[in-house]
Parts: structure tokens; sequence; C-alpha cells
């Protein structure tokens, strides 16, 4: 229960080389990946601790090694929130840039394609925020966290248009 299959370095070495590669590949997946779980991303991170639990622990079953392994990637986990907290070019290469999808009623279809995002989601977007069509907009953004903002046009108030 207590005897680590592999010297501690190796837990270490397996524990960075695997966070570090499924970073990427969910950075590369896309911001509205993580920004709205469907059942289907559900699975995919279900599956994804499945798959990737031989590279972390090997041949280990020992409590130890398997404590060992959550500690080094929480330790990894707060450690890139940190470096990301203290510098941009690191929250950038994590989080990414907010993207503009469409400014002054002109929705931008090629960067919709790029960023994953369907026109219902956008259009979803729309009605979250109180808007009906896309002439209302000012700009709509998609955030780093996958959230779609949208920024109305200012519109006239009733007493401007009277003077």
């Amino acid at each position: 229960m207590f005897d680590l299959a592999m010297p501690v370095w190796e837990y270490l070495l397996r524990a960075v080389v695997v966070y570090v590669v499924l970073l990427f590949l969910i950075r590369l997946s896309g911001k509205r990946t993580m920004g709205q779980f469907t059942p289907f991303d559900v699975l995919l991170i279900v599956l994804l601790g499945n798959a990737v639990q031989n590279a972390l622990l090997g041949t280990d079953t020992s409590l130890m090694g398997g404590l060992m392994l959550a500690a080094i990637l929480i330790a990894l986990n707060w450690t890139t929130g940190f470096l990301a907290s203290r510098n941009r070019t690191v929250e950038r290469w994590i989080e990414g840039v907010p993207v503009i999808l469409a400014r002054n009623g002109h929705l931008y279809e090629d960067v919709l394609r790029r960023e994953l995002v369907s026109r219902n989601d956008f259009e979803e977007a729309l009605r979250q925020n109180g808007e009906l069509t896309l002439t209302d907009v000012q700009i709509a953004i998609l955030e780093t966290d996958g959230r779609i903002s949208v920024v109305p046009r200012e519109r006239p108030s009733p007493v401007d248009s009277a003077i």
C-alpha cells in the first residue's frame, strides 16, 4: 500500500508531462469548449482522466503514489494560476485573448467558424443580453472563458428624439 513502484522524480516528470500536454490540447480545442460544458464535454473529461491514468501511475497502484500525484497535479494547477496572474504573456498563452465576433451590427462569420461558435450560440447570447437583432449590437466579444459578451448600441432616448 505504501511501497512506490517508481522513484519520486518519475512521478513528478510524468505529472508535469501529462499536465502540460493536456493543457495544450484543451487550449488548442478552443474557448467555447471550456465555456459551456455539454454532456459530451463531461464524458470527455471522464475519459481523459481514465486515458491518462496509466501515463501518470505506470504500474504503481499504491496509495502513496496516487496521493503524491494528486498533490503534484494540484501544485501544478496552482503554479499555473499563479504565473498567469503575474505575467501577461503566460496569461495570454494559457487563457488566450478575447475575440471580436461582431461590431456595429456586422457579424464576422469567418471568426465564428474559426472560434467554433455556432450561429445559434451567438443568437442565444443576443437573447440573453436582451438584444433581438444583430443591428442592435455595438460589439460582441468571445471572452477567454467561452462566454459571449454583448454591448448594445446606444439608442436615442424618446426625450432626445423629441427635441
